[in-house]
């Protein structure tokens, strides 16, 4: 039994991993495509093409083209938040964003700051990341609120979620102009400002 248990986790590790290189394929292939080409005249089909997979397999990645971009979970905070022990709002943030970053490679997080920085250049996709953004943040604030143990309409959490992200917005848009900036080491300084009250 022990070893049936033990095969099948491998198998489903392999899986996971198997897939995670396939979605990493696929958007760094559409976003070379897109550095040489242009956003709009680069098709599915050719980032299908260069990424050696079918467009049904695109298409179980990511629904859409614009999907690259406003799908991608740079860092991966919400799996981050929902580990960190209860405290108060600023302080599961800035414990999550820490974690989110280290669980991250130098180059996971160079290639999700190059998208960042491509998803603002494109009209249609700050829009859409625009729309997007209020179903992250819904999350972000009832993950709060319980981590706080404040019922999810009370006003200081939501004051919280807007510094917090306030303050990242303005570090991310630096961090833009500045690629060899320390992105997470600022993140997580200026969150410690909030932190301590500023």
């Amino acid at each position: 039994m022990r070893v049936q248990y033990s095969e099948g986790m491998a198998t489903g590790g392999l899986r996971e991993r198997k897939k995670a290189r396939t979605r990493e394929t696929i958007l760094r292939e559409a976003f070379r495509l897109f550095r040489e080409r242009g956003y709009h005249a680069t098709t599915i089909e050719q980032i299908a093409e260069a990424a050696e997979v079918s467009p049904a397999t695109f298409f179980r990645y990511f629904p859409t083209k614009e999907d690259l971009v406003t799908l991608d979970d740079f860092p991966p905070l919400l799996a981050s938040m929902a580990a960190q022990p209860p405290g108060p709002p600023v302080t599961v943030m800035r414990g999550a964003f820490r974690t989110a970053f280290a669980s991250l490679t130098a180059e996971e997080i160079a290639a999700g700051h190059a998208r960042e920085v491509f998803a603002v250049t494109v009209p249609e996709l700050v829009a859409a990341n625009l729309r997007k953004s209020s179903g992250l943040l819904r999350q972000v604030h009832e993950i709060l609120a319980e981590k706080a143990g404040r019922d999810v309409d009370d006003p200081r959490t939501r004051n919280a979620v807007g510094a917090v992200f306030g303050i990242v917005a303005l570090v991310w848009l630096q961090w833009a102009r500045d690629p060899g900036m320390d992105g997470p080491a600022e993140v997580d300084r200026a969150l410690a400002d909030l932190e301590s009250g500023l």
